[in-house]
């Protein structure tokens, strides 16, 4: 694990737990080498009525052409928030490369929650998302995002047909394994998935804290990595990924200014 190298591609906030600063702290904790790329400086998080979002796309592009001349590797890559559609078209190129030579790419599809997109993210994103699913080995949207990315109304709740109809229309972009976070299925809160590894589709419940924290899909995400890495499979992955978010907002679910996230580097030691 110590020699895996890791890059993680999404933005980094001054003001906030999400995205980098949430993701970076729980990989390095779990011990891998990580290296990042900023996708844009983010003032603080998008839960304030007001933000900044400076545009990195000219570094995304020098960065990536430069460590391709010095003939930097990475065993994986994840993807997650990218704010133009020129930037995103150099990360998926470069993403798509470096999957013909085997490394692993997560993405994570930031776009919306809740029914609706981000404050600050075009309808354009959409498409251009779908563009990275094309070499995605792992695919991590939440409902919403993936109803988004498959044209499929958003309702309240789903049936079980209905959300494996859901898991494999993402599949059909090109995701290998897909997680889906967020869904309700047939009242319960669930996450749904597929694993390319094993061929199986799976179903996990889990009891929802009704308190909002920016950035705990980022944490999901970074502890799923974390653990498929490692050689558990994708199932186990996303039960410890589950687990390891619902105690962070247990923990936290009392703090007073929630839009900041979690304050993660306090509780590495419980994931």
């Amino acid at each position: 694990m110590k020699n895996t190298q890791l890059l993680l591609i999404n933005d980094m906030c001054g003001y906030g737990k999400v995205a980098l600063s949430a993701m970076l702290p729980v990989l390095s904790h779990m011990g891998y080498r990580i290296h990042n790329l900023p996708t844009a400086l983010v003032s603080d998080t998008l839960n304030y009525p007001k933000f900044y979002i400076h545009d990195t796309t000219e570094y995304v592009r020098q960065s990536l052409a430069i460590w391709e001349e010095l003939g930097f590797e990475f065993d994986a890559i994840s993807t997650g928030f990218i704010v133009t559609e020129e930037e995103t078209r150099i990360i998926s190129d470069f993403c798509h490369r470096r999957a013909q030579k085997g490394t692993k790419v997560f993405v994570d599809p930031i776009m919306g929650d809740n029914g609706k997109l981000y404050a600050g993210v075009p309808e354009s994103t959409i498409g251009l998302m779908r563009s990275l699913l094309e070499c995605a080995d792992y695919a991590v949207p939440n409902y919403t995002e993936a109803c988004l990315l498959t044209d499929t109304p958003i309702a309240e709740q789903i049936t079980p047909d209905e959300g494996r109809a859901l898991v494999d229309a993402v599949r059909a972009l090109g995701a290998k394994s897909v997680v889906i976070t967020s869904a309700v299925v047939d009242g319960a809160n669930v996450v749904i998935g597929y694993d390319h590894v094993a061929g199986e589709h799976f179903t996990i419940p889990f009891d929802l804290i009704p308190v909002y924290f920016p950035g705990t899909g980022d944490i999901f995400s970074a502890i799923l990595i974390g653990h498929i890495l490692n050689g558990t499979p994708l199932e186990a992955s996303t039960r410890r990924a589950m687990d390891g978010v619902y105690t962070l907002i247990d923990h936290n679910k009392d703090n007073e200014d929630k839009n900041r996230g979690i304050p993660v580097e306090q509780f590495l030691s419980l994931l």
